[in-house]
């Protein structure tokens, strides 16, 4: 089905109409509906199931953001998160990435890796070997064990064997399976593939196996998004374009090179990537060590992103990074909103869910630099964290709009100053 996700005057409605209008748009059943319009959509018989001494539910704001395209399609994405600005900015740089195509992706396939730890080797190289040798047997075994992924064209397709020789604990071998887990994140099928193969790997090497457990620097699974935007896309009443985009090539720049900058500059990344992961129910705690870990691969904490200008003078963008989605198992398959946000999402396969969470990174990070070369990031960010301190002071209904309209004008948004100012107008 394809749709316009472009929202229009969607901020100016109620809530209550903006699900209305997203029920029309997307065709939402009556009872997805009302998984969005009442509080407690997660019951507490199914919470109670999926952790440990659960006595209830914390909810968060559940958004959607508009204007992407992707890959040619139109796409709503819904968005879990606590911080004002996120979901304006994101939905802000698609909309001005449409006219030049909007948002191009692609990925690897989702394969992961279980690392298996081997200890008291006395001939690490030869033993080493000998574990490649044996690959064959090893990966028979490993897939053994979930015959299910198989038959869905999954399943352990590789071995590598890393040597540690002067470790403080002496030689030791880390071998790792590398496992095509299609559309699940993977944990638990890499895991149990891994003690599977433990007592092997110990009578091929004569060494001892203690851990037995993925990595979540998931470097084989990639995600990668581009995008182009025209200089007149970037105008601004107080900045040309061609001017915003040298500065935010030169704030991409700082984050490059400078690890205190890039540590910022990435978690920008990541405000627009956790809030997607978190609605569909997915491990936004996985995806953040991957993500962090990539950003060193060369040696040094740098930028997930880059942005470049190409020959005709467009800004470009490009992110490419670890993201380990599912679609099955875990929260993604019992909570019934991250069921409803994979039906928003229209998503086939955990690689295009991937793809669009990097894309939704990339607009975020760009959102960032371009505040940040132009009028700095409070700016923008004022008024809606405005609307948390209305709320946190008391403000209800009309009273926090006025309240906001008040304190950004004085440019004063203080907890102290909106108690002062709310009494003032009940006083009235």
């Amino acid at each position: 089905m394809s749709i316009d996700s472009r929202l229009p005057n969607f901020r100016n409605l109620s809530p209550s109409k903006r699900l209305d209008y997203v029920q029309q748009l997307i065709g939402l059943s009556a009872e997805d509906s009302a998984l969005l319009r009442d509080a407690g959509a997660l019951p507490i018989e199914i919470a109670d199931g999926m952790i440990e001494n659960v006595i209830g539910t914390f909810e968060l704001p559940y958004a959607l953001a508009s204007n992407f395209r992707i890959n040619g399609r139109d796409v709503v994405i819904p968005l879990v998160v606590e911080e004002p600005s996120v979901v304006a900015a994101a939905s802000f740089m698609a909309k001005l990435a449409r006219p030049t195509g909007g948002f191009q992706t692609s990925s690897s396939a989702p394969l992961m890796r279980a690392q298996v730890q081997i200890i008291g080797v006395s001939d690490p190289y030869n033993a080493r070997l000998s574990l490649l040798r044996s690959k064959d047997e090893i990966i028979a075994l490993a897939n053994s064990k979930d015959q299910l992924l198989n038959s869905l064209g999954g399943g352990c397709r590789d071995i590598e064997v890393h040597t540690f020789i002067d470790s403080p604990r002496g030689p030791m071998l880390v071998a790792h399976l590398i496992v095509d887990v299609r559309d699940a994140m993977g944990a638990n099928t890499v895991n149990t593939m891994a003690e599977a193969v433990a007592p092997l790997m110990e009578q091929l090497t004569g060494g001892k196996v203690r851990l037995r457990i993925l990595s979540n620097l998931a470097d084989l699974r990639l995600a990668r998004a581009q995008v182009r935007i025209a200089p007149e896309q970037l105008d601004t009443p107080a900045y040309k374009g061609v001017e915003v985009i040298e500065g935010v090539i030169d704030a991409y720049t700082f984050a490059a090179i400078d690890p205190y900058r890039a540590a910022t500059h990435n978690k920008g990344i990541m405000n627009g990537i956790d809030p997607l992961v978190v609605a569909t129910g997915n491990d936004w705690r996985a995806v953040e060590a991957g993500a962090h870990a990539y950003a060193c691969r060369n040696g040094h904490y740098g930028s997930l992103t880059t942005w470049e200008k190409d020959s005709q003078g467009h800004l470009v963008g490009t992110i490419e990074m670890p993201m380990p989605l599912g679609l099955v198992g875990g929260a993604t398959k019992t909570h019934p909103l991250a069921q409803l946000s994979l039906r928003i999402l229209g998503v086939k396969s955990a690689q295009e869910l991937g793809e669009i969470a990097v894309a939704v990174g990339l607009a975020q990070n760009l959102g960032a630099l371009r505040a940040l070369a132009t009028e700095g990031i409070q700016r923008g960010h004022m008024a809606l964290h405005a609307r948390n301190v209305a709320l946190s002071a008391g403000a209800r209904g009309d009273e926090v709009d006025w309240l906001v309209k008040r304190m950004v004008e004085a440019r004063d948004v203080r907890a102290d100053r909106a108690e002062v100012l709310l009494r003032e107008k009940r006083a009235q």
